[in-house]
């Protein structure tokens, strides 16, 4: 199944002003299990960290970069996407919620970024849509400062992109590929630079139940039709709390696998 389309039409939606902005990332902060585990990533991090220059590399609605970006003025987020019609919502939006810490540019994620320059880098629901991966990870690590963090959420390969067979197909047509089996992502970050690393699952079982009520059902919905962006808040009023309470619990318990994988590794 294809995302863009979807992501279009919510763009158009939820871009007419700053409120339905801020809306629409609420809602995927709430919905996202990803964000959930991103988030908390993230506040482990701030804590031994008040200020910083971070990367968000590949960006995408910017709802990270906002999440940053209203933490502290001492984080200066700098974000990069392949997608200029995102790039300039974003500019526009940031500009008009006066948050001067955050800017976007249209960037390329495989060609070389900075040198040590980043104390954070940030890269989110990106890597199963490039194949020149350990390219962008020795970018990610020429980037970083020594000691900078890198934090990366990305599909693992039991059930990523909700894929169960050898032969099956992505349901998110995107995606360069199914997912990342733990040894093969640890061995390419070896292969870019870096020693220290912590990889692990997300997505358990709580994950998935809640993966298919609040994302894959919706999306297949609205694929079928437009109508059902009018039904969907009546569906997400009956099956959230259910979801709410499954992401937490995935989100604050380990698992022995998962169909996502959370990816910490820092740069000696």
């Amino acid at each position: 199944m294809n995302y863009d389309p979807i992501k279009k039409d919510l763009g158009i939606v939820f871009n007419q002003n700053t409120f339905l902005r801020k809306i629409f990332y609420s809602l995927l902060d709430l919905l996202l299990l990803r964000t959930w585990h991103v988030h908390r990533e993230l506040k482990l991090w701030m804590k031994n960290n008040s200020s910083a220059l971070i990367l968000d590399a590949g960006s995408g609605f910017g709802q990270y970069s906002f999440f940053m970006a209203k933490q502290s003025r001492q984080y200066i987020i700098e974000a990069v996407d392949v997608k200029d019609d995102q790039i300039a919502d974003c500019n526009q939006f940031f500009n008009k919620c006066n948050l001067g810490n955050a800017t976007f540019a249209i960037g390329d994620l495989t060609k070389p970024i900075a040198q040590n320059k980043y104390d954070l880098v940030m890269c989110v629901d990106v890597m199963e849509h490039i194949l020149e991966d350990v390219t962008v990870f020795k970018n990610f690590n020429q980037a970083m400062k020594p000691g900078a963090m890198l934090l990366i959420s990305t599909p693992s390969d039991q059930g990523g992109s909700d894929v169960h067979e050898e032969t099956g197909e992505s349901f998110i047509g995107e995606h360069v590929r199914d997912g990342y089996p733990v040894e093969e992502m640890a061995e390419k970050l070896k292969q870019a630079g870096f020693s220290k690393m912590e990889i692990l699952y997300s997505y358990g079982n709580p994950g998935k139940i809640a993966w298919r009520l609040s994302m894959k059902y919706p999306m297949l919905l609205l694929n079928t039709s437009k109508i059902f962006f009018v039904l969907i808040p009546f569906y997400y009023l009956l099956t959230y709390p259910f979801s709410f309470l499954l992401n937490w619990i995935d989100t604050n318990t380990t698992h022995k696998t998962g169909t996502g994988l959370i990816v910490k590794a820092w740069k000696s």
